[in-house]
Parts: C-alpha cells; sequence; structure tokens
C-alpha cells in the first residue's frame, strides 16, 4: 500500500500489526536516507510503547537496537498513567515539526491505527463540558438509551447507528460533541483527503 502527496520533506509512516517487520524497515530507511545525506529520526506511533516496562509482546526496540538513530515517545508514561489519542496527538506532532524544522525525515512507526491516523490525517478531538455530560448522563440513569439514540437518530443518523441504541457512554458523548460543536459527531473523524503535512504510508503485512 503506498498514499502520498504534497512535496519536499514529508513524513513517512510505516504501519501494520506486530510483527510484520515495522521496526526494522524504518531503521533500514533511516540508514538509507543517511547514506544520501539526509537524516531521520523515529516516531513511536504505538500506543503500548508509550509505556515504561511494556517490552514483552510489544516489539520495542532496545536503546541498543537502534542504530544510534533517534527515536521519539517511547517509554514516555508510567504504567500507572492513562493514555489518550487527543494527548498523543499533540505531542507525536510537536516531535514531528521538530524533526522538520532540522531538516530531517520523520519516521512515524506504529500498528495502533487511531494513534497513526490521529497524527497524520486533519484529525480533531471535541472539547467536553462537564454541565452537558452530567445532564446527559441523568437522562441517561432516568429514562435508558432509547431516549438518547432516538435524539441522536434525529440530529445524526449516521452515528446513531454506528453506536447502536445500546451504548449508553459512546450515545452521551456523541450528544454532547454535537451540543458543543453543532456539528455532526462524525464531523472530527480523519479526513482521509487531507493529510496535515506531507506524508508517505508504508503498509505492511502479515507473511
Amino acid at each position: 500500500m503506498g498514499h502520498s502527496t504534497g512535496a519536499g520533506t514529508r513524513v513517512v509512516a510505516i504501519v501494520g500489526a506486530t510483527g510484520t517487520g515495522k521496526s526494522g524497515l524504518s531503521l533500514d530507511l533511516a540508514e538509507r536516507l543517511a547514506a544520501r545525506g539526509t537524516t531521520a529520526e523515529v516516531v513511536n506511533a504505538d500506543a503500548m510503547q508509550l509505556y515504561r516496562g511494556m517490552d514483552i509482546g510489544t516489539a520495542k526496540l532496545s536503546v541498543a537496537q537502534r542504530r544510534g538513530i533517534p527515536h521519539h515517545l517511547l517509554d514516555v508514561l508510567e504504567i500507572s498513567d492513562e493514555s489518550s489519542v487527543a494527548g498523543y496527538q499533540l505531542d507525536a506532532r510537536a516531535a514531528i515539526d521538530d524533526i522538520l524544522a532540522r531538516g530531517a525525515v520523520p519516521i512515524l512507526v506504529g500498528g495502533s491505527g487511531l494513534y497513526v491516523s490521529s497524527v497524520l490525517w486533519n484529525f480533531t478531538f471535541p472539547g467536553t463540558d462537564a454541565g452537558i455530560r452530567a445532564a446527559l448522563e441523568a437522562e441517561l440513569t432516568s429514562s435508558g438509551p432509547d431516549i438518547l439514540y432516538q435524539r441522536l437518530s434525529e440530529l445524526d443518523a449516521a452515528a446513531a447507528a454506528a453506536i447502536g441504541p445500546h451504548n449508553g457512554r459512546r450515545l452521551v458523548r456523541a450528544l454532547e460533541v454535537i451540543e458543543l460543536t453543532g456539528e455532526p459527531f462524525g464531523a472530527g473523524l480523519p479526513d482521509d483527503s487531507a493529510f496535515w503535512r506531507p506524508t508517505t504510508i508504508l503498509g505492511l503485512q502479515s507473511p
């Protein structure tokens, strides 16, 4: 799978499941670029590899295995910390912009699809409003999810169909976003026709 847009210095994204060789390819690519006089740095987009100590089953490279190539957003959270896609998006985009400002090529590597998507595409995260959410949660508790589902069906039929009539928590969130933004709940999902920065995507599949 290949997909690119724009010109000049770009982000390279290497995506795929654990065990497909993403890390090895990223290091090989960085070394190939270095041989041509271009520095490259790796940005982790695997949710589990953000955590210190989460090494088993995540294929996380040790420092010795990184071939001297800078890696970002590895081991940045404690196990007790809660990771969020919105927080990751801010950190990863900051790291990528820093790499681009140095004239280097950022290589985004990971198998966590939502984390990758949040960085690559125009993807916004609506805020929250404690008052709106509390009112909706109170209504959910008193009346059940059916009323919320019917209301969401009238406001955003596609979101209602995707969520279904039984997931009260997601119904509350969808209605909260609609009330906050005045837009359909799906408006903040990735627009895969517009990259955040010029990007080439390399998708790896299991053998």
